[in-house]
């Protein structure tokens, strides 16, 4: 493309020093050009960092940024972009132009690029290169329509055009009307008059002279467009006999009609996945090389050799040095229930072969569901290394178990999560048209001259990757059974031919593979907001918003990459990152080599992995399975229990007895604990928002954290003397000295943890005075001492419940007091009781969150009489769980004897729950007869009946927890610590306070009771 010179209007308008100066970022001020192997600029916070990996004293960066425009202009070659926009705006109409007007109808659907014909020029100038380009090359020549082409090319530019300018159009658009610069009698009209002036020499002269850094944007991305598209059809044009061949199965796909560009992220100055369309047929592009596809796609045949009956289809492509075709696969629906257990049965031995060579990425856009066949249609990261995360608690091996499992290929249902909740974007999962959980860029009165930006929700776009029946998408956890049975029969075959598998490995030593160092979410992000026009004036304010690089880098190798990141995204393009499995090198898009990044080779990662698979692996995998599937169950968080199904056989329940269950329990949470060097921890499931779960590494919560799994450990420990209970409790809440440390130097992140007492910090204070007493550890106390004014000073007056505000910090305070004695705790206690009496108080009852469960905290501080909750009849079916029901609200009345006796004749005439958790299980209901059971004699009685009853079921099918699908889980509230812990004190009684009302001793629950 040549350059045109700067036309003299241009010239007296605005100086083209100011123009350079304000275009270039930190990074290109540099007299050495741009830095791109080892620093990048971090702007005002960082400049002295990037002064000194650049080679740049401070007086040198001092003077680079006062540097003056003319200076700085003298010394810099024009870039391809600045000559770019001086030939759009030489060669664009000197007057205004009619606009086709857009129908009302769709205006809404079209939103920025409704803006398009405002930057035709640039689009005008873009195609008359590719066409001019296209005829000296003659790929016309090769069966290709061009004009077809040239206009969806057209169109997609003048689309992609207008989303980076969108935002500082939308400004003027504004600034315009508001000083009546716009002419036309309706808004629409006056909405055209803008485009038309934009579009002419002096508006586009204008627009560039004010947004610089806009004028680089837009002229990137058609210098790039260009160039990719020519990539394709120069390459198109040497292979179409070959692609008819490999590709099309040699059916003839008739003339090339439109090329989609952009089908997936851009890279590497605008390369990207496209699709190219036939008159009859389509066919894949890939811009990479497909070595790893191919050695891929040669698995799966051995395994269809290896498992009778799998028959996983293969996709036909014609791999290139750099580049490749591949066919292009379409939804189809299955023709039958069968059609989808076999779907299913697929699914999960695809699901085996991606864990054993540690794949990840791939999410629904990378699977197609061709009826009874699901296909993988992109395998970019295989041999994925585990990047460590930074962690004020050190390395977590329960985050390294879960980041290696199944669980890290994100074919199981993998949450994004974000301000309104979550949603699922798995292979196996992400539901069509789900609310997205982040506000999407919308328009308000699209094309007109009050047009103004918006933020809405808009749905995800799935569905491709889903097996349907008659036009309806098929639920998957429905078909677990299917799912597990063919990763088990792959599992098998993979034990079996470790060997060959092994070969194959060593064979991809040279392939091509990435590296996921953060989500493209978090790319995108960055991408959509440099566009705001507060940061399109001068290169260096552009700079600042891709600081959050450096910030937000949550490991080393990703701070090392950033400047990288930074430069990519300079270009327009998602930052990517390659290895090999033969290799510990990163190199960038641009080819920049990060030595030594990876702490190992993709060869010896899945070589150890494939060596260590077995029974006990296999059990954990399919563990995280079950877990990860049930997460799409539609179940609240705190939803009531059902009724056990049929009637329960009842033992008799003497202490002892109870005693060896809850031992039992204790040793299946040691079966499940992941250990390394320094501590240990487990695999949990905790709700993220009210209506999703999530597997996790557990963390330190007293709910569904590691502190409450210690709790039982060490409460159990203390009552039998066995030394492996006592142990685990002490190396589960290792990394707590760490965590608090790290929240006493960070208020700010104090403030986040909350001082709840199991959602916060008030929780881990309670469980620590508690282990004082129970682990031999003498330190604790120490750890305690820390952990008090930690409760305080992280209490906010906008959370005032007992899981997570001022009631949870209030009770677990006067809780350490009564155990410890501390002065400390007493103060901070009468700090929060004072709070908690003024903030206004919910309108949900309930023990947990509500308003019960604040009046029994502040009841506690003031040492007051039995509340006057109100008394009601309530029927069997009704929610009797602590966390939210009519347990949680007897113990929050601090004992009512006319709510007692309605509640244990409730209870008495309501079947077992089919639920054993302490939250809003059995157990929860039995703690509350507990608590009354020393002062009502009919609460002794029926919790007595009721406790035969569950330890019948217990003994005959083991615990069930008060998770979705009543998956095992770790946990104190929902899960196994929670259910040993009941039946400890079932077992013994006042030796076992009640950990639902942070109680120290059983005079917590029975002192304020009458006599």
């Amino acid at each position: 493309m040549c350059a045109t010179p700067l036309v003299p209007q241009l010239s007296d308008r605005m100086p083209a020093p100011f123009w350079w100066a304000a275009g270039l970022n930190l990074a290109e001020r540099s007299p050495a050009g741009p830095r791109t192997a080892d620093a990048g600029p971090e702007a005002l916070a960082r400049l002295a960092q990037w002064s000194d990996g650049a080679g740049v004293d401070r007086a040198g960066l001092l003077a680079l940024l006062a540097e003056s425009p003319q200076a700085l202009a003298a010394r810099r070659a024009r870039p391809r972009w600045a000559e770019l926009v001086e030939r759009v705006i030489a060669l664009a109409p000197e007057t205004r132009r009619p606009v086709h007007r857009v129908p009302p109808a769709q205006r809404a659907r079209r939103g920025a690029a409704l803006f398009a014909p405002a930057l035709q020029p640039f689009v005008d100038v873009a195609v008359d290169s590719l066409r001019r380009w296209a005829d000296q090359a003659c790929v016309a020549d090769v069966c290709v329509d061009l004009d077809a082409v040239c206009a969806r090319f057209a169109d997609a530019l003048g689309k992609r055009l207008a989303e980076l300018a969108a935002r500082t159009l939308v400004l003027e658009l504004d600034l315009a009307r508001r000083a009546g610069r716009l002419t036309g009698h309706t808004d629409t009209d006056r909405f055209d008059d803008f485009l038309a002036g934009v579009a002419t020499a002096d508006g586009l002269r204008s627009l560039c002279g004010t947004y610089p850094v806009l004028a680089r944007l837009l002229a990137q991305a058609v210098l790039h467009t260009v160039e990719a598209y020519q990539e394709v059809l120069r390459r198109f044009a040497t292979d179409r006999a070959d692609i008819v061949r490999a590709v099309l199965d040699r059916v003839d796909p008739g003339r090339l009609i439109a090329i989609e560009h952009g089908a997936g992220d851009t890279h590497r100055a605008g390369r990207a996945v496209a699709v190219l369309r036939f008159t009859a047929g389509n066919v894949m592009y890939k811009p990479r090389s497909l070595a790893l596809h191919e050695h891929f796609q040669d698995l799966v045949g051995w395994l269809n050799v290896r498992v009778l009956g799998l028959g996983l289809r293969l996709i036909r492509s014609l791999p290139r040095d750099c580049y490749g075709w591949q066919e292009y696969v379409t939804h189809r629906p299955c023709a039958d229930t069968a059609a989808v257990e076999q779907f299913y049965h697929r699914h999960g031995a695809l699901l085996a072969l991606v864990y054993a060579l540690d794949g990840t990425d791939v999410h629904f856009e990378n699977v197609i569901a061709d009826a009874d066949q699901p296909v993988i249609v992109d395998i970019e990261a295989l041999f994925q290394p585990v990047l460590p995360v930074s962690a004020v608690t050190g390395a977590d091996p329960a985050t390294k178990v879960l980041a290696t499992s199944v669980a890290g290929t994100a074919l199981l249902p993998t949450l994004l999560a974000g301000e309104h909740g979550a949603v699922d974007v798995s292979g196996l999962g992400a539901d069509r048209d789900a609310p997205l959980p982040n506000d999407v860029v919308s328009w308000s009165a699209p094309g007109t001259d009050r047009m103004r930006l918006v933020r809405t929700q808009a749905g995800l776009s799935g569905g491709a990757n889903r097996a349907s029946v008659d036009g309806a998408d098929v639920e998957p956890r429905h078909y677990v059974g299917a799912l597990l049975a063919g990763f088990h029969a792959a599992y098998d075959a993979i034990i079996h031919g470790r060997d060959e598998l092994l070969a194959w490995v060593t064979r991809c030593a040279d392939d091509e593979i990435r590296v996921l160092l953060r989500s493209t979410q978090e790319y995108a992000a960055l991408l959509v907001e440099s566009t705001h026009p507060d940061v399109l004036q001068d290169g260096l304010d552009r700079d600042a918003v891709f600081d959050l690089l450096w910030s937000a880098a949550r490991n080393e190798v990703a701070r090392t990459a950033a400047a990288h990141e930074a430069t990519d995204l300079w270009l327009g393009d998602v930052p990517i990152f390659v290895t090999t499995p033969g290799s510990t090198d990163l190199r960038s898009g641009r080819g920049e080599r990060i030595a030594d990044a990876l702490d190992s080779r993709g060869l010896d990662r899945v070589a150890a992995k494939l060596a260590g698979l077995g029974e006990l692996d296999r059990q954990r995998q399919e563990w995280v399975i079950r877990a990860a599937m049930a997460t799409r169950a539609p179940t609240r968080w705190h939803a009531p229990a059902a009724a056990l199904a049929g009637t329960p056989t009842a033992v008799v329940p003497d202490p002892d007895r109870l005693l060896t269950a809850a031992c039992r329990i204790a040793d299946e949470i040691v079966v499940d604990a992941v250990f390394d060097d320094h501590r240990v921890n487990w695999l949990g499931m905790e709700p993220v928002g009210p209506d999703h779960w999530a597997v996790r590494a557990m963390g330190a919560g007293l709910a569904d954290g590691y502190t409450g799994v210690a709790l039982f450990l060490g409460q159990l420990g203390a009552l039998t003397g066995v030394a492996r209970y006592t142990d685990l409790a002490g190396r589960a809440i290792a990394p707590l000295p760490r965590l608090l440390d790290a929240l006493a130097a960070d208020e700010e992140q104090a403030t986040v943890a909350g001082c709840g007492a199991f959602a916060g910090l008030g929780g881990i204070a309670y469980a620590l005075a508690r282990l004082a007493d129970l682990l031999p550890d003498k330190a604790l106390r120490d750890w305690l001492a820390v952990a008090v004014p930690l409760v305080g000073r992280s209490a906010t007056d906008s959370a005032t419940g007992v899981a997570d505000g001022l009631a949870g910090g209030l009770a677990a305070l006067l809780a350490v007091h009564d155990q410890t004695g501390s002065p400390a705790a007493a103060d901070w206690a009468a700090v929060l009781a004072g709070r908690l009496a003024l903030a206004a108080k919910p309108d949900q009852t309930g023990f947990l969150y509500g308003r019960n469960g604040i009046d029994w905290a502040l009841r506690r501080f003031h040492g007051a009489a039995p509340g006057g909750t109100a008394v009601r009849e309530w029927s069997t079916d009704a929610d009797f769980g602590w966390c939210h029901g009519i347990a949680g609200t007897v113990l929050a009345s601090g004992g009512s004897p006319e709510l007692a006796d309605r509640f244990v004749r409730a209870v008495a005439g309501r079947p077992l729950a089919d639920d054993m958790s302490l939250c809003h299980g059995e157990l929860g209901v039995l703690d509350a007869l507990t608590a009354m059971s020393a002062w009502h004699e009919q609460a002794a009685a029926v919790r007595d009946r009721r406790t035969a009853a569950l330890l019948g079921v217990l003994e005959r099918v083991g615990p069930r927890c008060g998770t979705p699908d009543g998956i095992v889980v770790p946990g104190l509230l929902t899960g196994l610590a929670g259910i040993g812990y009941g039946l400890l004190r079932l077992s013994r009684g006042a030796r076992v306070p009640s950990v639902l009302l942070l109680a120290t001793d059983d005079t917590v629950t029975t002192k304020e009771s009458p006599k």
